[in-house]
């Protein structure tokens, strides 16, 4: 508390921005800007989020009424102290990024970026898509069909319906049809719409997809960048972007900024990953490890996947899996990426095509600087960071656990011959060499101690 205290206190609310610096001649005294920020810095480093609870807590929580002076605003004037002062507030979160800069707790220039989906007010109901519009539409045809079918048979047989129903259904039908005019009109304004999509409620809010399948949700793509050491937010940036690959190059740059190093390691996700993105990066002296994904389906066809043709630099050709060269054939511009396509004149003769490819050729596409995607994990190796291989493609982890011992054990040491043997009550040193074929207590185990011993028994 006496952190937040002394820190609103050294800071120029004045030349910040904010409202209500300068008192009214006229009407009761207001509450100072001072006050009502140090209520919303507190109540961000303890989650509470809801004006109506901070108003409470004001009443209750010691800590508060020590630091605003007993002074115990209502959730209006709370609420609007936010609305109205978004601009100072992120300058405020500026200078708090300066203070730890000067502070040096940035001195290993390594930052974490991820993004997290946030709800917007923006109902699903009223988010359209062009699915979501061709689906609305044909629910709304179906309907209107299923009335004209009640309606011939009330024309047929008037006995079976009564009166009071044709007129609720014809009710229906016009309410049917005047949506059917709105959804033709929400049609228009999406065609007319970037990124096709239009939100009723909030114009900005966007549908985008979140980890559950066949779920998703209307609202903000949340980029952040936190500080490796401390877990300090360096950077940050709202989006309506429904994914992140276009987002590592521009929260790397802000990141670097606020920091104030030349040199900076980004760590991200696979989701991330973007040759121009990483190549922005690369030219900005940015080192980034990103995980390469596998969006390939060659392997799922049980083909060769590209990793597995050597690329030669020197020869500016692929070696295949069978040992032929596969040499530049031509260049060709694609999404405005320029792509170098490769092959070997070995293909409709080769002995293992059936496993390398379903046409005459395997054609091999490489983006002009595809070597920075290639490039080795930066030397000497930065503590805390697993050691990336050359393709990117495994995931990173932390050297040590939470507790400060090691997370994989020492898989050299001759006492080991399995990194998870001490949970596995077959794999004592006065039981390993009996194995587990003899043991029928341990025949049926899930996990790590039913694969032991299957490799047990392969052994013996």
């Amino acid at each position: 508390m006496r952190v937040i205290d002394v820190f609103v206190d050294e800071l120029d609310l004045t030349e910040l921005g904010f409202e209500g610096m300068q008192p009214e001649l006229t009407g009761r005294p207001g509450y100072h800007p001072a006050s009502l920020l140090k209520i919303y810095i507190y109540g961000y480093l303890n989650r509470i989020q809801s004006s109506r609870r901070l108003e409470r807590e004001t009443q209750r929580n010691v800590e508060l009424i020590w630091l605003t002076g007993r002074l115990m605003p209502d959730f209006k004037t709370i609420a609007d102290f936010r609305k109205d002062n978004g601009k100072a507030i992120r300058s405020v979160c500026r200078e708090f990024i300066v203070l730890c800069r000067d502070l040096k707790l940035f001195s290993e220039a390594i930052v974490a970026i991820d993004g997290s989906k946030f709800k917007a007010v923006n109902n699903r109901d009223k988010n359209f898509t062009d699915r979501k519009l061709r689906a609305r539409m044909q629910q709304l045809e179906e309907s209107i069909a299923r009335y004209m079918t009640e309606l011939d048979r009330a024309d047929r047989e008037p006995a079976l319906v009564t009166e009071a129903r044709v007129e609720h259904i014809k009710e229906k039908m016009q309410t049917v049809k005047q949506q059917m005019r709105q959804i033709k009109q929400i049609g228009k304004q999406m065609a007319q719409a970037p990124d096709g999509q239009i939100s009723l409620t909030d114009p900005d809010a966007r549908s985008m997809a979140t980890s559950g399948r066949g779920t998703g949700m209307v609202g903000y793509n949340v980029q952040t960048a936190v500080d490796a050491k401390h877990h300090l937010i360096v950077a940050r940036e709202v989006t309506n972007e429904g994914h992140d690959r276009e987002q590592l190059s521009s929260m790397a740059h802000q990141a670097r900024d606020a920091i104030g190093k030349d040199k900076l390691t980004v760590l991200a996700d696979r989701g991330y990953f973007k040759g121009q993105q990483i190549y922005d990066c690369e030219q900005a002296g940015i080192k980034t490890l990103v995980p390469k994904p596998q969006t390939s389906g060659n392997k799922a066809a049980g083909l060769f996947d590209k990793a597995d043709f050597r690329y030669i630099p020197a020869k500016d050709e692929y070696q295949c899996p069978a040992g032929q060269r596969a040499i530049w054939r031509y260049t060709r511009v694609e999404d405005g990426l320029t792509l170098h396509k490769y092959w070997s004149s070995a293909c409709p003769r080769c002995p293992i095509k059936s496993i390398c490819t379903i046409g005459d050729y395997r054609r091999i596409a490489r983006w002009e600087h595809e070597n920075v995607l290639d490039a080795e994990a930066p030397e000497p190796h930065t503590p805390g960071i697993a050691e990336t291989p050359s393709d990117r493609r495994a995931p990173l982890r932390h050297d040590q656990s939470l507790d400060g011992s090691d997370a994989l054990p020492d898989q050299d040491d001759p006492a080991r011959e399995y990194r998870n043997e001490f949970a596995h009550p077959c794999v004592q040193p006065e039981t390993r060499d009996a194995g587990c074929r003899n043991r029928p207590a341990h025949e049926g185990n899930a996990g790590l101690n039913s694969l032991h011993c299957r490799m047990q028994n392969a052994k013996q």
